[in-house]
């Protein structure tokens, strides 16, 4: 109830004070003599035998004598009211008999005269009771008026149990510094019982209080009672949903569900814990507390975002990994902002308390190569025995930057790789945990994105436990003004996970609530939301003065006793500790982090290797270090490419009918197959069954990539005759091949690139790609692109071997459908332009290793696949950025012979001229270097002007790292004097120039130009008008191959 729970507010407001109703009726009428009661029976059965009431005529039929023993109660065949009808003599001696001893008759008899005499019980000491609505029912059952009376009163009383079910959290006492409502608004539902006048809206007033009603199957306040006064009712429904918990859950479109939660927290007395496991939490409620309490002694100074406030999310999280681990969980990754890292990585993962304390030594040098990155973002993995369960558990927690809630599907990707390797179809040994702050929560895109993948079938984790920090503020931001929701939570709302609002200043609550998200995520397999309402004691983080902003908020914080002051007095006060006992926990952790803070004095060096989130032992030495650096070439026996040629052009699958225009292309990926040749989608094909083969998992996901935007995969077939009826070919080429798995996303490219960054996570033995609809797209996954695939090795030693597809062209689509924008992957791109490199040792397998990610624009088939495979077979992992083509897919000229694709062959990072101009390079005036769609629309110019002699067109497949090597054997394999030209479809200020410009001077040592062809600088990456676009191209083709474009100009 929103009753006085205010106190003294300091906003200085005065308080809103309702009324209690279990406190609100007056003294009762005294109870009836037995002998005026006997005389009103007497009259009433005698008025039965008259026929004098009006229910009574039309029944028809005698009254018989009935006088069976009263001690041995009323036959299942007579109820009270067919007694009273039937004979007063019957009645009296019933009466008489309960006089003596309630218990003398049948139980439906002992509620009968205690309603109608207006007592609970023969004692005429004890407070008498109004008669029961269900008993005079059954009497007056031929009163229409009084029928209808009870009827629609046990109707309002049902509805009355649902509002609060419905509607009760928004009166729940849940912030605990009792300013703030925590749904953000002071309106009181009016169908809650706040004032006795409410009981008005049901058709009751405050005689009704004490009726009894019976309870409907929907609610489990009862207990083991089938009936309660409406006075308990309301005193029990409050109890269970207007305390230090508010439920939301009535949104839930599963009868079973809801059921299940009002069991959990209707049942009366549910909310018991015994001495023991309050003594657990107590000690957990020491560590969390006195950790931010050592931190805050030693580096008072320093940033570190700690808990205070939301002490109690340490036992939280302890206490859902406990019962998780009982249900047979043996793996947990977890994801969180910065607030309260520390802490978690501390008392949670059990991350050793010197490696912590040493990251604030400002002296302490960096071991790794790369940036690493601030404390507070770190991650960790940990292997450990549950001192509760006794079983063995891992945890692992994933770094995270400071984008708030970027991890969440990172963290999803990662337990949904986890499960799928080790077969847990239903979650059952590995799950995830996401904590999250409420601004964030609220407002934050990815985290609806989040949600909408967690029952996709190729998405799903069956059921995450989310727990959100709720400071009721968000760093300087007011709640009331950073959400349109009443909530924090209400996304939540829209995948049916139930919400427990909780007051983290009653730990046990908190734990109680925890303990039934992890039974329902282990039950049901579904999401659940944890909202731990709390405070922020002090700024953003520990040097920001939050008074600037929330003055009233903080006074009041500064008043606030910490949750451990509390609940320790309340156990010494229950006598579940002494005051010795706890003083001695105290000072058993204070010891810890004494000895611990002198330990960490000793390490000089900080190797961020030891925080890795995701370690792959097995793949790299000790060290952590590639295990060779060399790379075998990645070419196939012609027996293979002949049998995934095959598969690829037939339906495996007997009885299933593919719609004719599939059969046209199978039949041509047959003729291809037999002519040696491959086209774009078979080389993908080949690709990827040619891993099946070895045993490495292939998963490729992103909006439409079964078919493929451009209709050109079609590796998931439909049957036309039978609905959901499907077949995919690849996962039949080889009895003991590995899964392929083809998936559809959502149409979301943040939540799902990350989903695919995570799973790739999990094991470097498997190729996880993510394809956008169109290259563009990603702009709307850049958080991912920057903070995890570009730096995640800088910052956090994590290698990822993560494969981005975007189709890349200009083709009159307008801006938004042409461009990938290469230019801002190149940009990220950390090889230094202005150094020419050492050449020794294998020169491309190091520079990929030095790299923080590899950029291709492959212009052939076999390339493709080349790369493709040269991704799993490198002995270490590196983001792949691949520009795939649109229009290319079916050129005739774009295609591969198997030739380019046989054992011995692997991928080019520059393609040399092939043409005339290859056997007379002195004689060439003019060196086109491009990459990508623009060869083909440069050789078919070439072609026509003749001048397939004077200039060579040379393909750069690689763009990142750049092959300095292959670029500078071609300039010097040519004419010295010839012009050095870049092309590019792009205009000047994207695509490639930029990059590229820099280093082909490095190449020449800046002796010598490098012109550009292209189109010129422009704000939109393409033209949306077609003739426009044509005279563009036809511009720069011209200049192309006018050898005196560029005399007379010197730069």
């Amino acid at each position: 109830m929103k009753n006085a729970k205010k106190g003294a507010c300091p906003t200085g407001t005065e308080s809103r004070v309702t009324f209690t109703v279990t406190c609100s009726v007056g003294r009762l009428r005294s109870p009836a003599a037995p002998e005026a009661t006997m005389s009103q029976f007497r009259a009433f059965a005698g008025v039965l035998r008259s026929g004098g009431c009006p229910w009574w005529r039309g029944c028809g039929g005698t009254l018989s004598k009935y006088r069976p023993d009263p001690r041995r109660g009323c036959s299942s065949e007579t109820t009270p009211a067919q007694a009273v009808t039937s004979s007063s003599n019957y009645v009296e001696e019933m009466y008489f008999a309960w006089l003596e001893d309630h218990k003398n008759v049948h139980e439906s008899w002992d509620a009968f005269f205690r309603n109608m005499r207006g007592t609970s019980s023969p004692s005429a000491e004890e407070v008498p009771t109004r008669p029961s609505a269900l008993l005079q029912g059954r009497v007056l059952s031929h009163f229409p008026d009084a029928t209808r009376k009870v009827v629609d009163d046990h109707l309002a009383v049902h509805t009355l149990i649902r509002a609060y079910q419905i509607r009760g959290h928004h009166v729940a006492q849940l912030d605990p510094l009792g300013i703030l409502d925590a749904d953000l608004d002071s309106f009181v539902p009016s169908d809650l019982i706040t004032t006795i006048e409410k009981l008005g809206f049901y058709g009751l007033n405050e005689s009704d209080l004490d009726r009894s009603f019976r309870l409907p199957h929907t609610t489990f306040i009862g207990g083991g009672e089938t009936t309660l006064t409406l006075r308990e009712v309301i005193r029990r429904l409050e109890a269970s949903y207007c305390g230090h918990v508010g439920v939301e859950f009535m949104f839930i479109n599963n009868v079973n569900q809801c059921q299940w939660i009002r069991q959990k927290f209707e049942t009366p007395g549910v909310m018991q814990f015994a001495n023991a496991e309050k003594r657990t939490l107590l000690a957990r409620l020491i560590r969390s507390t006195r950790f931010e309490d050592f931190l805050a002694r030693k580096w008072s100074s320093e940033k570190r975002f700690g808990l205070e406030g939301c002490e109690v999310l340490i036992p939280a999280l302890k206490t859902i990994i406990d019962i998780s681990s009982a249900a047979g969980v043996d793996s947990v990754i977890m994801g969180m902002p910065h607030r309260g890292r520390l802490n978690v990585l501390a008392n949670v993962i059990r991350k050793d308390l010197d490696q912590i304390f040493c990251q604030f030594d400002p002296k302490l040098e960096a071991a790794d190569e790369g940036s690493g990155d601030v404390k507070y973002h770190l991650g960790m993995y940990h292997e450990r025995i549950n001192r509760e369960t006794d079983k063995n558990i891992t945890l692992s927690l994933m770094a995270n930057p400071s984008h708030l809630e970027a991890v969440d599907p990172v963290v999803q990707g990662k337990a949904k790789a986890e499960q799928f390797y080790r077969g847990d179809t239903l979650g059952k040994k590995v799950m995830s945990i996401l904590m999250h702050g409420d601004a964030a929560f609220a407002g934050q895109g990815v985290v609806y994105e989040t949600f909408h993948l967690s029952e996709l079938p190729s998405y799903t984790t069956h059921g995450t436990v989310h727990v959100v920090v709720n400071n009721q503020i968000g760093f300087t931001t007011d709640p009331r003004v950073a959400r349109s929701s009443p909530y924090p939570t209400d996304v939540a709302r829209v995948v049916n996970a139930p919400i427990f609002h909780v007051n983290a200043d009653n730990p046990e609550a908190v734990i109680y609530v925890c303990g039934v998200a992890a039974e329902w995520r282990n039950t049901f397999n579904k999401d659940v939301v944890i909202d731990l309402v709390s405070y922020r004691r002090f700024g953003h983080n520990e040097m920001d003065e939050p008074m600037f902003t929330q003055p009233l908020m903080y006074k009041q914080i500064r008043r606030q006793e910490p949750v451990l002051k509390k609940y320790s007095d309340k156990l010494i006060a229950e006598g579940v500790v002494t005051l010795q006992e706890f003083e001695e926990e105290v000072a058993k952790y204070d010891k810890i982090c004494e000895e611990a803070y002198t330990s960490s004095k000793d390490e000089k060096i900080s190797n961020i290797r030891h925080w890795l989130d995701s370690p792959w032992p097995d793949f790299f030495t000790a060290e952590g270090e590639p295990k060779t650096m060399s790379c075998p070439p990645t070419g196939l026996d012609e027996e293979v490419l002949q049998h995934i040629g095959r598969t690829a052009s037939s339906v495996p699958l007997e009885d299933f009918t593919i719609h004719p225009g599939l059969s046209r292309i199978l039949r041509s990926r047959a003729d291809l197959v037999k002519n040696r040749q491959l086209d774009w989608a078979l080389g993908e094909y080949v690709a990827f069954g040619s891993l099946l083969k070895d045993g490495i998992h292939v998963r490729l996901s992103g909006q439409d990539v079964e078919r493929g935007t451009f209709s050109h995969r079609h590796h998931v077939l439909h049957d036309q005759k039978m609905d959901k009826r499907i077949c995919v070919p690849m996962n039949h080429l080889w009895t003991d091949q590995a899964p392929y798995t083809v998936c559809n996303s959502s149409l979301s490219e943040y939540g799902v690139l990350g989903f695919e960054l995570g799973f790739a996570m999990a094991s470097p033995d498997a190729l996880v790609l993510w394809e956008a609809q169109f290259g563009d797209f990603h702009n709307t996954a850049q958080c991912i692109i920057d903070q995890f695939i570009s730096s995640g090795q800088a910052k956090w030693v994590r290698n990822n071997g993560i494969v981005l597809l975007l189709p890349h062209g200009m083709e009159g689509m307008g801006p938004e459908h042409s461009s990938a924008r290469p230019e801002r992957f190149l940009q990220m791109s950390k090889d230094d332009p202005d150094h020419f490199p050492d050449f020794s040792g294998d020169f491309e397998v190091q520079q990929l290793h030095d790299c923080n990610w590899i950029v291709v624009n492959c212009s052939t088939p076999a390339n493709y696949c080349h790369a493709l495979r040269r991704q799993i077979l490198l002995p270490f992992r590196k983001p792949l950025i691949i520009f795939t083509p649109k229009s290319l897919l079916r050129h005739p000229e774009a295609r591969s012979s198997f030739d380019d694709l046989i054992n011995g062959t692997r991928f080019k990072r520059l393609i040399p001229d092939q043409g005339p101009c290859s056997q007379s390079p002195d004689q060439v005036r003019r060196l086109i270097f491009c990459t990508g769609k623009v060869y083909y629309e440069l050789t078919k110019e070439r072609k026509q002007q003749n001048l397939e002699k004077e200039v060579a067109i040379i393909r750069l497949e690689q763009i990142s790292p750049f092959p300095f090597d292959l670029v500078r054997a071609e300039v010097e394999k040519h004419n010295s004097s010839a012009e050095l030209v870049w092309c590019q479809e792009e205009h000047k200020n994207m695509g490639y120039y930029d990059y590229v410009r820099p280093r082909f001077l490095t190449v020449v040592a800046n002796k010598r130009l490098v012109r550009y062809i292209g189109r010129d600088p422009a704000a939109a990456p393409a033209t949306g008008n077609k003739s426009t676009h044509l005279n563009e191209l036809r511009k720069f083709m011209e200049t192309a191959f006018n050898l005196s474009a560029f005399q007379g100009r010197k730069a």
